[in-house]
């Protein structure tokens, strides 16, 4: 029933599937339907009539090509599959009559699904529609009641093949059980029961399908379905999700189907997602549709900006710790105030999609414009840090003090510099360079007092005896050099890593200033167990070394 027989109707039904509108398409699967009743098997059909009987046109092309009834009525039915499936489901409330689900006819015979199936292609006619939410097969119970009627003895020998003794249910179920608990999918155990008993695979199923839901407290496979997942539940299918475990694994892991499981994932990424504040600086021109290309699009000079990027190199005598003060030209008055508006303005559009994103019915399409966006916020923001790092450098000089450290300025600097790119609001006409000095500024009148309040609890009273040893500890500011240079190595390379592998990574070694965490803590951070926390650490620090070892062969762990 997957292939046809005749090539031509092959093409039909492509052709009508691609082209044809949905009302018209609907009329032409129920004239297929009474075609199919009225061909007979043993005779032979011309094509140009059969063409004219679906689509209301005699084609010139296939002039004198005969069909053979048999494989006409395969055909047909094969077409109103086809086609009937391409069309949008309908709400089963707008449905004209009554209509029956596949269980419901399976049910009212006494027969399998696979059997009704069967029946379909026999002529039942069938439709798709809308059943809470989900997309089944519907079928209208006056063409149920009919097809009964013209095919009885098909309908009582399909009954009589799937009736069963009670003695066979009881085998059935008992071996059922028994296989369940070894493990296996209902499917595969049907198989193995039919095997033994001489049945079809598809009446076995049914009987065990019959028992739990007959029984639900004593069922075979219990289903999961009927209670809610919990928030650690969720979390730990999103989380297996993320580190790329399959959909089918998972599913059958939480005793649940793949279309649930991706709804789970959408729900809590989208939960992720929409639990994020966004902070900006709004400006009534954000209002203006018509300027959305202006506002998002390049920077003035942009081209040429980046041109001075690719030709930027530190000076050979420079300190490792100030190379980074060469990676990024000066930016202009104009192009950092588009860049200001530009990151505000994604800021203020993120906001609105994330007020507008239901997380219950998120699509994946909404959330990926979603990430999109903060993609695109976070690039902006880097590259407005990374072109103010000399101002950084400079007023860190400026305010150094005997036996400070000028990488704890910096640092203080940046923290200071990050918050003045959130806060500065472009559309005073002001220069950034001004608000980010004041900040950092104040920032350094707080921190620098204090910072030689706490070295002055700590003076020895034997500053002369220090003083008149030999000094025989390595450069302080090589030592510093060295570590920022590996730091910023390994921060580098975990980029390469998904991101909760590279969280872990993160969190079990103490990077970025975190204390270091064990493996508990880390599985309760994500809902997972510690022996799985330890196996993602142990495979992502194997991926750093590789990875480390592909860009210049040497050893970094």
């Amino acid at each position: 029933m997957s292939e046809f027989k005749i090539s031509v109707m092959k093409e039909l039904t492509n052709q009508q599937v691609r082209f044809t509108p949905h009302a018209r398409l609907q009329e032409q699967v129920s004239k297929a339907e009474t075609l199919f009743a009225e061909i007979e098997a043993d005779r032979v059909y011309p094509y140009q009539y059969i063409c004219f009987r679906l689509t209301d046109f005699r084609p010139e092309t296939h002039t004198g090509l005969m069909l053979a009834g048999s494989d006409l009525k395969h055909d047909l039915a094969l077409f109103v599959k086809l086609v009937e499936r391409s069309l949008p489901p309908l709400p089963i409330e707008l449905a004209a009559e009554p209509m029956l689900t596949l269980e419901e006819v399976s049910k009212q015979f006494n027969v399998s699904t696979k059997t009704v199936n069967r029946w379909w292609v026999l002529g039942l006619t069938a439709r798709h529609v809308l059943r809470n939410g989900r997309k089944q097969l519907g079928f209208p119970q006056s063409a149920v009641a009919a097809f009964a009627a013209k095919h009885r003895d098909q309908v009582e020998r399909g009954a009589r093949f799937s009736h069963l003794t009670d003695t066979e249910k009881d085998r059935i179920i008992l071996s059922a059980r028994n296989f369940a608990a070894q493990g296996g999918s209902l499917t595969d155990i049907s198989r193995k029961i039919a095997d033994e008993l001489g049945r079809s695979a598809e009446a076995v199923r049914y009987t065990i399908k019959n028992f739990d839901r007959a029984h639900p407290e004593s069922a075979v496979f219990p289903d999961h379905s009927a209670r809610p997942l919990d928030a650690a539940s969720k979390t730990m299918i999103y989380s297996d999700f993320q580190e790329g475990q399959p959909v089918d694994l998972i599913a059958k892991r939480f005793g649940r189907t793949r279309s649930s499981m991706y709804r789970v994932i959408n729900e809590v990424r989208a939960e992720r997602i929409t639990s994020e504040p966004v902070d900006y600086i709004y400006n009534a021109e954000f209002d203006d549709p018509t300027r959305e290309a202006e506002f998002v699009g390049p920077m003035p000079l942009e081209e040429e900006f980046f041109g001075k990027v690719k030709a930027m190199r530190p000076p050979k005598d420079v300190e490792a710790h100030m190379a980074h003060l060469y990676e990024r030209p000066l930016l202009s008055r104009e192009q950092e105030a588009h860049l200001f508006r530009k990151m505000n303005y994604l800021k203020h559009r993120l906001n609105q999609r994330q007020q507008e994103l239901d997380p219950m019915r998120a699509r994946v399409q909404e959330l990926r414009e979603i990430e999109d966006y903060r993609s695109r916020i976070q690039y902006v923001r880097d590259l407005l840090i990374e072109c103010n790092q000399r101002l950084v450098h400079n007023l860190a000089t400026k305010h150094l003090q005997p036996g400070q450290s000028l990488d704890e300025l910096k640092s203080d600097a940046n923290i200071s510099l990050m918050r003045a790119v959130e806060k500065f609001d472009y559309g005073r006409g002001n220069k950034f360079s001004t608000y980010a000095t004041w900040a950092i500024m104040k920032n350094f009148a707080r921190s620098i007092p204090g910072e030689n309040t706490r070295r002055a609890r700590y003076v020895t009273g034997h500053e002369d005896l220090f003083e008149s040893k030999a000094d025989i500890r390595t450069d302080e500011q090589e030592v510093l050099a060295t570590a920022d240079a590996a730091k910023s190595r390994v921060n580098r390379l975990l980029e390469y890593l998904d991101p909760r592998t590279r969280d872990v990574i993160r969190m079990r070694i103490g990077l970025n200033g975190n204390e270091e965490m064990t493996l508990e803590q880390i599985g309760q951070h994500f809902g997972i167990t510690k022996e799985r926390v330890r196996q993602i650490n142990v495979r992502g620090m194997k991926q750093l070394r590789e990875r480390a070892l592909e860009e210049d062969g040497g050893e970094l762990f």
